[in-house]
Order: C-alpha cells, then sequence, then structure tokens
C-alpha cells in the first residue's frame, strides 16, 4: 500500500460525509493486526487485501476519490495515530509517515507548494484531517457528523495502539510496516468522472460494500451532467438532513416512496437499487436527476410531517396524531397511503386518514399478517394517487376500506371478545383504551379542543390504566370477586382508563370501596361502571352511554358482560360493519360518514 500513499488525493464536495464509527474503526485495526505475524521466526509475513478504490485525474493533476473514500479517510486518520504515539514514546527510528501524509508538489510552471496527501473537500469536514496532520490543537464541539467522526476515529486508532502494543515502539513500528507493505488496496484509476462513477456503479451494484441509498446517489451523479454536481449535492444534502430529523431509516423511506408511487406491491429493501435500475423509464431520474432528487426532498418533508402527525399544511391532524399512537416506533405501513394521498386537499386528506386509521387497527386486532396488509397498501396507492373528487373518494372507500374491514368483522368481534393486555403492546393498549374513552366524550360533548386529541388521553401521564379486580388482591376483594384463579385481571372488559389520582385512590381495595371513586372521574366511559349519567332528556350524553351498564356488583360475570359491550362499542368506534351487510355506497359528494362514526374515529 505504500504506493497509494505516494499520490494527492481530493475527495470532491459533492460526495457523501464520513460515516465509520468506532466499531468501523476497530474492525479495519483488528482485520490487519489479525493477519501480522507475531514474530520474525514465523515467516515473511502474508498480504493482506482490503478492498479497492476508485479515482480519476482532476485538472489540478489530484486524484479525486470517487469510491473509497470511508477506506482512505481512516487510513489517513490511522496514520496520523501511529505517527503520533511514536512521537508520545519519543521513538528515534525515522519513519516514511510524515511523506505519506504531506508532502511538497510542484506544478507545471514550477511551483513548488506543502500539500496534503487527503483533501476532503466537502464543507461537513470542517477541516479536522488536515489539523491532525498538521498536529494542530483540535479544541470545542464540532456541529458536522463527519468532523465528529474523524476526530473519534482517531481517538479510537489511538486507543488501540495503546492497548494492543503499550509502551513497545517496536511492535508500534511493526504494526505500521505491516500495513504500508503487506496491506494491498487496489486502485482503480480512470480518465474521467463519468467512467470512475461507472466503475463505482459496476463494483457495487449488489449493494456488497454500500446500501441502496448511497447506490442510488452514485446512479444519480452517473446520469448529471458535471456540472450539475454541485446542486445535486445539495438537494441530496437535503434529503439526508430530512431523513436525520425524521430519525427514520433512509431505506425504509426510499422503499415507501416507491411503493407508494410506481405500483410495485412487493420490494425488498436489498432489491431497491435493482429495481431502481430496471424501472429508470417509468421513475424519471435519467432524464432529470436533479428534479428527481427534489421530488424525493419533498416526500421526505411529508413523511416527516406525518410521522410527527402533522399535515401538508405543517398543522397538527387529529387522525394523524391517533395513527401516530396507533402504530409506535416500528408500525409504519400506513405510510405508503399517506404518501400517495399527499396531493389531496385538506378535508378530503383527513377523511381518507381516518378511514386508514379504522382498517390499520382492524388488522392490528386481527393479527393479519403485516406483510399481507402492507401488500395490500402498495397494491392501492396508485388508487388513491388517482383520487382527485369527493366522488372518487367516497368510491374507493367502498371498494377498499369498508369492504376490507366488513371481511374482517367476524375475527373483530371475536378477538375483542378475547382480548386481554397481553395481546397488545403496552402503548397500543393505551391506544385502545384512549380511543374508546375519547370515542364517548366526543360523542357526548361534540369535537372541541379538549376532546379531538387522542394524546390527551393516551400520553403522558395524566391518565392511568387501572385494573378493576386488582393484580394484587386482598382476600376482600377475592371474596366479591368469587375466583382467585388470576385469569380475569388483565381481560379488556377488567381494564378502564382514569385520572392518575383517582388510581392513587383506587389501590387494591374491592369493588364496593371503588364505586364510588369512579363516579368522580371525568371520564363518561369509566363513570359509567358506577352509573349512567343523566343530563337533562335525550341528550348526546345518554345517547352516548346508552348502551353500558353500569354495575352493582364486580364478578367474572360482569367482565365479559363488560368486555362484550366493549367490542360492540370498537366496531361503532372504528367502523367496522357486520359481515353480512354490505356497506351502502355514501351520496355522492358527501364528505361525511355518520355522526357517531365520524366523531369517534377523530
Amino acid at each position: 500500500m505504500a504506493g497509494v500513499f505516494q499520490a494527492f488525493y481530493a475527495v470532491p464536495d459533492y460526495q457523501r460525509e464520513y460515516v465509520w464509527k468506532t466499531e468501523q474503526v476497530e474492525q479495519l485495526l483488528s482485520d490487519v493486526l489479525g493477519e501480522m505475524p507475531l514474530r520474525p521466526q514465523d515467516g515473511p509475513p502474508a498480504e493482506y487485501f482490503i478492498g479497492s478504490i476508485v479515482v480519476c485525474l482532476n485538472d489540478s493533476g489530484v486524484l479525486d476519490l470517487i469510491d473509497g473514500q470511508q477506506r482512505m479517510t481512516t487510513l489517513f486518520v490511522i496514520l496520523c495515530a501511529i505517527r503520533d504515539r511514536l512521537l508520545a514514546l519519543k521513538d528515534t527510528v525515522e519513519t516514511p509517515i510524515n511523506a505519506q501524509l504531506s508532502s511538497q508538489s510542484m506544478d507545471d510552471w514550477g511551483q513548488s507548494r506543502h500539500r496534503y496527501r487527503l483533501d476532503l473537500q466537502y464543507a461537513d469536514a470542517q477541516g479536522v484531517l488536515a489539523k491532525l496532520v498538521g498536529r494542530e490543537q483540535i479544541n470545542g464541539k464540532f456541529t458536522t457528523r463527519s468532523a465528529e467522526n474523524i476526530v473519534n476515529a482517531h481517538l479510537t486508532a489511538s486507543q488501540f495502539l495503546v492497548r494492543e502494543f503499550g509502551n513497545d515502539a517496536g511492535r508500534v513500528r511493526a504494526f505500521y510496516a505491516y500495513l504500508i507493505n503487506r496491506v494491498k488496496l487496489i486502485r482503480i484509476k480512470t480518465d474521467g468522472v463519468a467512467k470512475a462513477l461507472k466503475i463505482f456503479e459496476t463494483v457495487n451494484d449488489r449493494g456488497l460494500s454500500l446500501d441502496s441509498m448511497d447506490l442510488l446517489k452514485n446512479l444519480l451523479f452517473v446520469r448529471a451532467k458535471q456540472t450539475e454536481f454541485s446542486n445535486l449535492k445539495s438537494v441530496w444534502d437535503e434529503l439526508q438532513k430530512e431523513l436525520r430529523r425524521s430519525g427514520e431509516k433512509p431505506l425504509r423511506f426510499l422503499r415507501y416512496f416507491i411503493l407508494s408511487r410506481y405500483a410495485a406491491e412487493q420490494l425488498r429493501e436489498d432489491a431497491i437499487y435493482e429495481w431502481l435500475k430496471k424501472n429508470e423509464e417509468k421513475v424519471g431520474f435519467g432524464k432529470d436527476p436533479i428534479a428527481f432528487a427534489k421530488e424525493l426532498v419533498n416526500a421526505a418533508r411529508a413523511y416527516t410531517r406525518f410521522l410527527a402527525g402533522r399535515g401538508e399544511d405543517d398543522q397538527a391532524r387529529p387522525a394523524l396524531e391517533s395513527m401516530r399512537i396507533l402504530g409506535g416506533s416500528a408500525a409504519k405501513q400506513h405510510l405508503i397511503l399517506l404518501m400517495a394521498a399527499s396531493h389531496l386537499p385538506t378535508a378530503l386528506f383527513d377523511r381518507l386518514a381516518r378511514e386508514i386509521e379504522n382498517l390499520f387497527f382492524t388488522y392490528v386486532i386481527t393479527r393479519e399478517p403485516t406483510r399481507d396488509f402492507e401488500r395490500d397498501f402498495a397494491r392501492w396507492a396508485p388508487e388513491v394517487k388517482a383520487v382527485k373528487t369527493a366522488e372518487d373518494l367516497d368510491a374507493l372507500i367502498e371498494k377498499r376500506f369498508r369492504l376490507a374491514r366488513a371481511a374482517l368483522s367476524t375475527r373483530f368481534s371475536d378477538a375483542f371478545g378475547r382480548l386481554g393486555a397481553r395481546d397488545l403492546q403496552a402503548y397500543r393498549l393505551r391506544y385502545l383504551l384512549a380511543k374508546l374513552a375519547q370515542a364517548v366524550e366526543v360523542n357526548a360533548f361534540g369535537e372541541t379542543e379538549g376532546t379531538r386529541w387522542l394524546k390527551r388521553y393516551a400520553e403522558g401521564s395524566a391518565y392511568e390504566i387501572e385494573h378493576i379486580f386488582p393484580v394484587t388482591a386482598s382476600a376482600a376483594c377475592i371474596a366479591q370477586f368469587g375466583d382467585d384463579s388470576g385469569a380475569w385481571t388483565q381481560r379488556l372488559g377488567n381494564l378502564v382508563l382514569v385520572e392518575q389520582g383517582i388510581n392513587s385512590a383506587l389501590g387494591n381495595q374491592p369493588f364496593s370501596s371503588k364505586r364510588p371513586v369512579y363516579a368522580q372521574s371525568q371520564l363518561l366511559l369509566t363513570r359509567s361502571i358506577t352509573d349512567r349519567p343523566k343530563v337533562g332528556v335525550n341528550t348526546k350524553i345518554n345517547a352516548a352511554v346508552s348502551k353500558l351498564d353500569h354495575f352493582a356488583v364486580w364478578t367474572p360475570a360482569e367482565v365479559e358482560m363488560r368486555q362484550a359491550q366493549l367490542a360492540d362499542l370498537a366496531k361503532v368506534v372504528w367502523d367496522v360493519p357486520t359481515p353480512s351487510a354490505t356497506p351502502s355506497p355514501v351520496p355522492p359528494g358527501s364528505m361525511q360518514p355518520s355522526p357517531t362514526t365520524q366523531l369517534a374515529s377523530n
């Protein structure tokens, strides 16, 4: 590898930043050390191949690194760490390290200047590598990932040398000698950027060293004119910044972007790059790579908003917030349809979002395989994109969403009848109980600022899940309940959402002591356990709780009764039609489902 360090290199400003972390640097150092013989008598050191780099000569006579900048940057940092360690050990043996890090160069006119062997030209580097080579003091906190990662790579390499070789300068030099003389790095040199990018694509076309996002970036640069590189780099940086802001996996976003736009029903993450190459004409990135990159940025911004529960206008939307809570940190398949619906006006988008939430929850409760309903969403995405009017949306909802929920109605009722706390993740159990409580409040009081946001009920510490028959039951509790098997404590019918203060007061008391405490709750669904609230005559509140029985005692029979009532309420809240009933068409142009369904689904 000594020959590699005799040339001058630059990482162009359109390249991606330095991303290697501690584990990648440690792996490279450990791999090299693992191949290095322990003693001279073990025989001549074997050669060790660590990969290849792709370069092309630029107008300044420097080799632009098109592929391999992560590895090359790390190798230069390692050389800095070796030099610094030998200086710290006051080693007097001369080495060529300094000349391999920087040297004099002469231009065509005989002008000489001092140059670093590797010049990181992208702004994110913040000159850190040059400071390491020049042994300048590095202070302060850096504002970019590249600068932080370079400093961390130097620290990692320095700690490795101390840990493995201690104060033995000879062993440090032996490691350096093996690295320079026996470790092989193939340099592929081309005549220009276009050819270098093409070789990069060929070397990496199966994603062996890079993922599909990196390969797509390269593919866009291959299709772009060199005069467009700076603009394309700027747009790509915006995309990366947006995805970092969302905290989302770039490949998941890219996969959902494709599924939401191009009628690709199934697509694995490791197949994204091949799919894009085969569908270049359909996607259109070959004709205008910058326009396609900007489309990705706009999609990523919408994706970020939807993840946060906000609409295209960047305002919080009730149904999006509910889906954020329902999906948690992992389940995000609904984003396929939301991205496909980005073009819809707010009223239509909100209605579709409620339908997506209702179906998503139906799939969750009936344990529909994730890959099956993800395939459904991808198959329906083109139909969502084709929606222009309220009539189009009416037809789509009847054809896809209501029929899908009706087909699962029997399974939904059966699953709800048996549902227990351990059948759902904790955040989804809170979502379920909060959604039921919210629906009763909305039906009673209407949609207000106090009732429209599910997070008021599902998040924070204001409300807690209470076990009516306690998990740790006293003798008095068991005597009233009539069963000490523990089979009923986690059933849905035994669970209720209550204010934190009320939950503290309830403790492990028997039901006879809890009844008057439930009556103090502000939540109608909780108060209905004790009594049916009555406010006026034929009021919305009475209608909202008319089918919820109150209970004088609490035994397994009451748990079953309440569970069945909650199952009936759930079919209204999530608009699950009975399987025998064919959903009746919504009148053309109608924007509103029935009042109960509408309010319960917000």
